[in-house]
């Protein structure tokens, strides 16, 4: 399967295919405001209706990173990459944005805050799934005009009590030492998702994607927060030292 994946690298980020099938993606030093990215994926070169995958599908992988207190994020999964407003700087795909359909085990150091609902995980390692109506990505400008309301509070707390009720979303909290090796597996179902750690029942919930998705394993320095007192924000976080993301036996049945 890795055989077939392709790599995404920016500002220093490297990833490394070493003996016995493992994939090493690092992370160097990075000041502030400067994003670094290493990305082991299958849908960069794909337009959305092409990501390849559908319900259902398992996905399977061994992983651990080099420190428990990564400054960014990290995480493998399924996504159909909602948010490429970069048109196609720095190697992304031409995509407009979308509302989010995933499902992943993902990791987000403060001051993430990656969450629309106050009850659930929004930073540190967690499993996660977001579902939303399959809108198309036109329907994005119809939404331009709103964008300046998400810089004052009180309208931005509006704005993202709506957005909860359009996109549902599901998580759970993983208390692991991430930087042992364990195995991490989901089941994506038309109607629910099932996840295990470690061979064992972590979660379950019928919070499932939308669509076809691609797979994504990644690591990086960036932060996007909106919180519930509606304050909003995004950039790069510096990083004083280099991290890592290691990944082996990788299986996806799709």
């Amino acid at each position: 399967m890795l055989d077939a994946l392709r790599t995404r690298q920016v500002n220093g980020g490297k990833v490394m295919r070493e003996d016995g099938g493992t994939y090493r993606l690092e992370l160097p030093t990075l000041h502030e405001g400067k994003y670094g990215l290493s990305q082991v994926d299958d849908y960069m070169h794909l337009a959305r209706f092409q990501f390849p995958h559908t319900a259902p599908t398992v996905l399977k992988i061994e992983a651990r990173v080099s420190q428990e207190d990564l400054c960014g994020t990290w995480g493998f999964g399924l996504w159909n990459d909602p948010f490429s407003i970069g048109l196609g700087g720095g190697g992304m795909a031409k995509l407009l944005p979308v509302l989010p359909n995933a499902v992943w085990f993902f990791y987000g150091s403060p001051p993430n805050y990656l969450s629309l609902r106050d009850d659930l995980p929004a930073s540190g390692f967690h499993i996660k799934t977001f579902r939303s109506p399959l809108l198309p990505a036109m329907t994005f400008i119809f939404g331009i005009p709103t964008l300046p309301f998400l810089f004052w509070s009180l309208t931005a707390r509006v704005l993202r009590r709506f957005a909860r009720w359009v996109i549902k979303e599901d998580a759970c909290e993983l208390a692991i030492d991430v930087t042992a090796w364990h195995s991490y597996q989901f089941t994506w179902q038309e109607n629910k998702v099932l996840f295990e750690v470690d061979h064992k029942a972590a979660f379950e919930t019928m919070t499932s994607p939308r669509g076809r998705l691609g797979l994504v394993i990644w690591i990086d320095n960036q932060y996007f927060y909106f919180k519930p007192n509606g304050k909003i924000g995004y950039g790069a976080l510096g990083t004083k030292n280099a991290g890592e993301l290691l990944v082996r036996n990788l299986i996806l049945i799709s």
